[in-house]
């Protein structure tokens, strides 16, 4: 079964924000180069394309992987949150 956060991810009609990044200039230059031999149409597709890998794999892990999935279970159960953030925070050091 797919989360519907992961759902939502899917629609191509997302809503969009334009931000602002300082990235130095040989990063720029890197991505520019990179980007044609990716497929990319540019450098700022690449780099979507880069948060969006990071984003999913730290995902995975934090917010739908099996961590998740029980704190969520002891939720469910009337465990409190912050007994469970206590364990999480300490499983994870």
């Amino acid at each position: 079964m797919i989360p519907d956060k992961l759902k939502a991810r899917m629609k191509k009609d997302r809503e969009m924000t334009s931000i602002t990044l300082r990235i130095p200039v040989d990063v720029v230059e890197s991505l520019k180069a990179i980007a044609p031999h990716k497929g990319m149409s540019g450098y700022q597709a690449l780099l979507k394309a880069y948060v969006s890998e990071g984003l999913r794999r730290d995902e995975a892990v934090h917010v739908f992987g099996p961590a998740a999935r029980l704190a969520q279970a002891l939720r469910k159960r009337g465990v409190p949150a912050e007994l469970i953030e206590a364990a999480v925070q300490e499983a994870a050091a």
